[in-house]
């Protein structure tokens, strides 16, 4: 396996013949994510560890084409993003897009892709518009998204008594989505939407939004927002005593790290959906402690996982299908089976979603902590077909 750098490989590039079934001779495995900005703990370099875990368990090439591994930072940019694909399929020759991490760059990404016949795995991004009205027949959606967090979560907390809400929303496509699910599920329920704010991503001060909450009355503020943000507006939080006052903290996408970040004084009890929990079972410790000496520390968090499995399974397709089109693997990919820890068994339905359960965790108290990574109990699997919207409901134009 061969990896660049985005300025290394645009430096690179050079023109060469294309094969029949391999453009270039070669494939282009893209990592384009968040490197350097508030979703970098969740995603970076370890998405890139997690893609290079998953071609060296694949193997270095299909039949003699050698696979290359390739990192770009979008930095949470959709314009920034949307300009890099481009720019990596027309002068690199990029076959596939793995991660993102963010969505409104995953909806610019989707469209430059399937103009380009090149495929696009979105693994952090969340908007259920991916696998909606936005889908791709060269796109697929492999973890989590705004309906079935809404669905998971936000109808285990409403049956527990939450029934008003106020958001604090980031403002970009996830964060607007996001929103937008959980206050249709609180309605159908009878429930009530008090007030909502939006903020930038990146955000460092939440003291405005958060008197807001506390003024609007609702028992439950749910937090739209991501990795650095929720961490953030939790710290916050803490410190003005919403939850001492009798509010309940929702977050609405939570990771392990933001769990470490907050430390189980302020996190305990909180429960979030996860795809995947590094203690969970033997394969899961497995592929942690393989991630973890390539880090040189610490645990993957669910998107990592789910970048090893996306990045595995588009391989295995591209070998059966012995293509780099898009829409010919990822017609292969729907066709086969994943095989890993991440999601064994699970099918990638036409729409391009993946068929995979999640899984209710809480944060453990600090007495049952007993190592730094030892934070969460699994309270639940959560059956896909429960929460992941059907697909006659999604309007994805390219579903018969």
């Amino acid at each position: 396996m061969k990896r660049l750098s985005l300025m290394a490989g645009l430096l690179a590039a050079s023109v060469a013949t294309a094969s029949a079934q391999f453009s270039n001779d070669e494939l282009k495995v893209v990592v384009l994510t968040d490197m350097s900005s508030s979703y970098s703990d969740t995603s970076g370099k370890g998405s890139v560890v997690a893609a290079e875990l998953a071609i060296e368990d694949f193997g270095d090439s299909i039949g003699g084409v050698p696979i290359t591994l390739i990192s770009s930072d979008h930095q949470n940019r959709a314009d920034a993003g949307a300009l890099q694909a481009r720019e990596l399929i027309d002068t690199v020759g990029a076959d596939v897009f793995v991660d993102i991490s963010n969505s409104a760059v995953s909806l610019a990404v989707q469209e430059i892709a399937r103009e380009a016949d090149k495929a696009v795995l979105h693994v952090g991004s969340a908007t259920a518009a991916l696998y909606g009205e936005s889908c791709s027949p060269t796109g697929a959606l492999w973890l989590y998204d705004t309906y079935a967090l809404a669905q998971g979560l936000g109808r285990a907390i409403i049956a527990e008594g939450g029934d008003s809400w106020f958001f604090i929303t980031a403002d970009y496509a996830f964060g607007k989505a996001m929103e937008d699910s959980m206050t249709a599920i609180i309605d159908e329920a009878g429930g009530q939407v008090m007030g909502s704010v939006r903020h930038p991503v990146n955000n460092a001060d939440y003291s405005s939004f958060l008197l807001q909450a506390q003024a609007s009355g609702a028992k439950v503020v749910g937090l739209a927002n991501a990795s650095g943000d929720t961490v953030n507006s939790l710290k916050q939080a803490g410190e003005f005593g919403l939850t001492e006052a009798g509010q309940k903290l929702a977050a609405l996408i939570f990771y392990i790290q933001s769990a470490r970040s907050v430390g189980p004084e302020l996190a305990q009890g909180l429960q979030f959906l996860t795809g995947y929990y590094w203690d969970r079972d033997d394969a899961s410790r497995d592929f942690a402690q393989r991630f973890a000496e390539r880090m040189g520390g610490g645990m993957p968090s669910q998107a990592h996982a789910g970048i090893y499995s996306a990045t595995l399974h588009y391989l295995r397709a591209a070998a059966a299908a012995q293509s780099d089109s898009g829409a010919t693997v990822l017609a292969k990919m729907k066709e086969l089976p994943v095989d890993d820890f991440f999601a064994p068994g699970a099918m990638l339905r036409e729409d391009g979603r993946l068929m995979n359960d999640l899984f209710l965790v809480e944060v453990k108290t600090p007495a049952e902590v007993t190592q730094s990574w030892d934070l969460l109990k699994v309270v639940r699997q959560v059956p896909a077909e429960e929460i992941i919207r059907p697909l006659d409901q999604g309007n994805c134009p390219y579903v018969q």
